[in-house]
């Protein structure tokens, strides 16, 4: 997949440690992007970079913790030094049902059963998270005159789904908040998106010993690596407010042209 179709595109990936936004990191970086890839600080982000950077891609690495202010705003002075601009941001980072169900796969909780301490946490990484990061963010792409937001999301099935509070409600609100900045950015210049997989995905938001358990068919990361490339890349200009399906992109790229 390795091309260049992406050279001097400059792209940020929040929680690109592994699992989706690994997945999407590595094919930006195929194709010819330069991409900083932002997760909580330790191992696992640095031995994603290292990984990259030792096959010779354009990658660093941003500590990154979307759940705060203050963090966020590291972030921004961090790319505003270094690069000078952001071309794509890619809102990723999030938790899912096993921080408050372990077994959600296959022994499913009532909402009255989840605590207000894990209700809380799931909602202020997966939908506060990216309301700070993309806040951070776009007075630098309004002052560039143009950028691209891409937000990572999930089947409308999973919003509805027994037992899936908070996950289900954080990426519904997810879905909202993705219209709304759609319509507010327009005037800017500004494009946003949603782009989901289709399915469950072999993360680690799904532990391995429930993934032998369940009955779901789960798709690999790799699913996102063609519709990633295509949003990132000047093919995709002028679409903004599109909700994109991984598993039927090829569908949806032929009713556009």
């Amino acid at each position: 997949m390795s091309t260049k179709e992406l050279q001097n595109i400059h792209v940020l990936v929040t929680g690109a440690s592994s699992g989706l936004g690994f997945s999407m990191a590595e094919a930006l970086l195929q194709s010819g992007a330069t991409v900083a890839l932002a997760a909580r600080p330790g191992g696992k982000l640095d031995e994603a970079v290292d990984r990259f950077k030792q096959e010779g891609y354009p990658a660093f690495g941003i500590p990154l913790d979307v759940r705060s202010e203050q963090s966020v705003e590291e972030a921004v002075q961090w790319i505003k030094r270094e690069w000078g601009k952001l071309d794509v941001l890619v809102n990723n980072a999030g938790i899912g049902m096993r921080t408050v169900n372990p077994r959600f796969l296959v022994e499913t909780q009532p909402f009255f059963k989840v605590t207000p301490e894990g209700f809380r946490d799931l909602i202020d990484t997966n939908l506060t998270g990216y309301f700070l990061v993309s806040r951070g963010f776009a007075p630098l792409m309004i002052e560039q005159g143009k950028g691209r937001i891409i937000n990572i999301s999930m089947n409308h099935e999973t919003m509805k789904r027994k037992g899936f509070i908070p996950y289900g409600p954080s990426r519904a609100a997810t879905e909202s908040l993705s219209y709304i900045m759609a319509e507010d950015l327009k005037e800017y210049g500004i494009m946003v998106n949603m782009l989901l997989p289709g399915g469950a995905t072999v993360t680690g938001m799904i532990p391995d010993e429930i993934r032998e358990e369940s009955q779901f068919q789960l798709l690999y990361p790799k699913v996102m690596s063609e519709p990633i490339v295509y949003l990132a890349s000047p093919r995709a200009e002028g679409i903004t407010g599109e909700r994109i399906v991984a598993v039927e992109f090829n569908d949806w790229l032929k009713k556009r042209t």
